[in-house]
């Protein structure tokens, strides 16, 4: 017997996934514009 489809909670995985995804990529291009400025992750004040 196939299981029942839960489409909502499918959908909320697929958009947890995407959302993760875009902050792993503006984390990266924070990091890379931090280190063009000669900044470290030290020197910059914490925002979280």
């Amino acid at each position: 017997m196939a299981r029942k489809t839960n489409y909502g909670f499918e959908r909320r995985e697929r958009e947890k996934a995407r959302a993760q995804k875009k902050a792993d990529r503006q984390r990266a291009k924070q990091e890379k514009s931090d280190e063009r400025k000669g900044e470290t992750s030290e020197e910059r004040p914490a925002t979280e």
